[in-house]
């Protein structure tokens, strides 16, 4: 199978992306995942210790929406998704590098590494056809979920007083 051609906006917005949202067909809203883009596909690791990817492990497709410097979205693309073998060489150079841009990692990169290989998934994101959203097609509402129903809210109380104040 040959390779979808590289798309420019696709690889700039995903050098520069801290995060993508990632949206699995059957799994439901988009969520936000850590990632790194090397070799012309986004990594993504999920498991048991690290970040949530729900369905992403499973998946063939999905929709990886990304933000430019302005916090807007800038290109949404379909990916395919395919599963990196913790025992390929493939491995051995992209889980060091992500796991050296992994924040607040328990013990060393080696250490962080051995514990994906255990116990996570590594999934590679490979552009599967051109964006499907980018430039003057993004629609423009926000791409914000409403807030979700919660009896957790209430009605404040008034304020206070510890001197009343009399009125003349």
């Amino acid at each position: 199978m040959e390779p979808a051609p590289l798309y420019p906006i696709i690889e700039e917005a995903a050098k520069k992306a801290a995060i993508a949202w990632l949206t699995v067909p059957g799994g439901g809203a988009a969520y936000p995942v850590w990632c790194l883009w090397q070799d012309g596909a986004l990594h993504v690791v999920s498991g048991s210790d690290e970040q949530a990817a729900p369905g992403l492990a499973a998946a063939s497709t999905a929709l990886v929406t990304m933000r430019g410097d302005h916090g807007g979205r800038v290109v949404a693309w379909p990916a395919d998704v395919s599963t990196v073998d913790p025992d390929s060489p493939q491995w051995m150079t992209i889980a060091p590098q992500l796991a050296a841009k992994r924040l607040n990692a328990p013990g060393p990169a080696e250490g962080t590494v051995a514990r994906w290989a255990a116990g996570c998934t590594l999934s590679r994101l490979s552009p599967a056809a051109a964006p499907a959203e980018a430039g003057p097609s993004l629609p423009d509402d926000a791409f914000a979920a409403p807030p979700r129903p919660t009896s957790a809210t209430r009605r404040p109380r008034r304020p206070f007083k510890l001197h009343r104040v009399r009125r003349t």
